[in-house]
């Protein structure tokens, strides 16, 4: 069918408009960035005000879980559906998990809120991103990503200070409560931002059964590896249990979308060589940072010897330079033609930084190590904004939502992935005891636990090279000057490296 909106190129809109425009979807993602912080700090509080600390993991799991499952079906229900209905539908959602797990009476019925969140909240981001997709040219895209990297900056600060605050001097419920008029605003605020553009979408039949199977593929494994190391071995029945099953469900799912006519992932999507040397590269960049941002503090816990603040107060470098490196790499974009040049020579710098720690995991002075995790950081944000608009700008604009949530989808799993190997790494050496506030070193075994670190830096920095490789291996075609409904740009020519 042809698309729904008239064929041509929409009227360009103003660097006010399109300000507004973003300003209005920013409330919409903060609502999933912040949800992701905020929670942590205050689940002590909620383990004893629930009695159960021995389910508290679920309140992220589930949330985890359902978020990750479900990004690449909302990629495909913009693009059948439109954007407008499909963002509110997802903020409706989020709000009342939100509800339900402000008024959750145990940790059960709280991971069924979180999980009901997750299902909204999967959305968000790869929505919105979407939409600017389709009002700010790849030309120009770049340059506001400083807008969407400021969201997850605050919210990656304020979240932690904001849950502890609440959980403290309130009551925990507050941290949920607070979505329903921040909910309210988003859903003011979107709304009256999607009514005004014009609709781009086709109408299609909806891939149920490819749906169902990437979701049940993705809750698999992302329980065996939530559970694996952590409350189960590995090695154990139930782990391997799911493992089988979820690699078993991957192989129906890859059959699915061999064979449908119309499947959840479109045939174009997965011949596009852009789209999937990105998603590549995106995935394996993104998971390693946070893989990083998982266990660095634990690393300058247990093998610098700094205090629980303080570890916090060093983590800054980390956070910071993949922001600072999104932002310097969305400006320059929008003034060079080879715009792969910068983000290459970034994720260089971040292999030989990962490196140099992978040589040097003891003996290097504080300052050192904060210099060596900015240029890590700072070289693989580079990466995330060049990425995203060159798999946008690879595609038509009717499939923007299926390749904006399929990337999203992959950066998530990737992350999972390599915090379960991270964690296979260090838990795995047997010289850490505990868990959390309670973990400690085991007496003499402070060389084993600097050898995991060791591995652990190594693997990051060969997840950063791969990246390096895919990145490299990506045509760098021209990036549009307009909103175009044309033709797919891929068969443009390249504009080489």
């Amino acid at each position: 069918m042809p698309p729904s909106q008239p064929a041509g190129d929409p009227p360009p809109k103003t660097h006010r408009e399109i300000r507004s425009t973003i300003f209005g979807l920013m409330m919409a993602m903060m609502l999933a960035a912040l949800d992701q912080t905020i929670v942590a700090t205050a689940m002590p509080t909620i383990g004893r005000d629930l009695g159960d600390f021995q389910n508290l993991p679920w309140i992220i799991t589930a949330y985890l879980i359902a978020a990750t499952a479900v990004v690449p079906l909302y990629g495909r229900l913009a693009d059948t559906h439109g954007r407008h209905v499909t963002m509110l539908s997802a903020i409706c959602i989020f709000v009342l998990g939100s509800v339900v797990s402000a008024l959750a009476p145990s940790v059960a019925t709280l991971a069924v809120g979180r999980a009901i969140q997750g299902l909204g909240g999967g959305g968000l981001v790869a929505l919105a991103q979407t939409i600017i997709a389709d009002v700010v040219p790849p030309k120009e895209r770049g340059r506001y990503q400083v807008y969407i990297a400021s969201v997850f900056a605050a919210s990656g600060v304020a979240g932690p200070v904001l849950g502890g605050f609440i959980a403290e001097h309130l009551h925990w419920s507050a941290i949920f409560w607070i979505n329903i008029p921040a909910g309210a605003a988003a859903l003011f605020m979107t709304n009256s931002v999607l009514r005004r553009m014009p609709r781009v979408h086709r109408r299609r039949r909806m891939d149920f059964a490819g749906a169902g199977l990437m979701v049940a593929a993705t809750t698999t494994l992302l329980l065996a590896l939530n559970w694996g190391g952590v409350r189960l071995p590995w090695s154990s029945p139930v782990i391997m249990a799911l493992l089988v099953t979820s690699a078993m469900i991957w192989l129906l799912f890859v059959a699915r979308i061999r064979t449908a006519a119309e499947p959840l992932i479109p045939h174009e999507l997965l011949r596009n060589s852009v789209v999937v040397l990105g998603i590549t590269s995106a995935g394996l960049g993104m998971g390693t940072f946070m893989g990083l941002t998982f266990f660095v503090p634990i690393y300058l816990e247990l093998v610098v010897g700094l205090s629980a603040s303080q570890s916090g107060i060093a983590l800054i470098p980390l956070l910071v330079g993949t922001v600072s490196g999104a932002i310097t790499s969305g400006h320059v974009m929008a003034r060079v033609r080879h715009y792969k040049r910068l983000p290459m020579m970034g994720l260089a710098l971040s292999t030989m930084a990962l490196a140099t720690l992978t040589l040097f995991p003891q003996g290097l002075p504080l300052w050192a190590l904060e210099i060596m995790f900015a240029v890590a950081s700072f070289g693989v944000g580079t990466s995330f904004p060049v990425t995203t608009v060159a798999i946008q700008n690879a595609v038509l604009m009717h499939m923007m939502g299926s390749a904006t949530a399929t990337m999203h989808f992959f950066r998530q799993l990737s992350g999972a992935l390599v915090i379960a190997g991270f964690g296979a790494i260090v838990l795995g050496s047997g010289v850490v005891v505990g868990r959390g506030a309670g973990t400690a070193v085991t007496a003499g075994a402070s060389a084993g636990l600097i050898a995991s670190f060791q591995w652990v830096f190594f693997a990051a920095a060969c997840g950063v090279a791969l990246a390096l490789c895919a990145f490299v291996m990506m045509k760098e075609l021209p990036l549009r000057d307009r909103v175009s409904t044309g033709p797919a740009p891929s068969t443009a020519p390249a504009a080489g490296d």
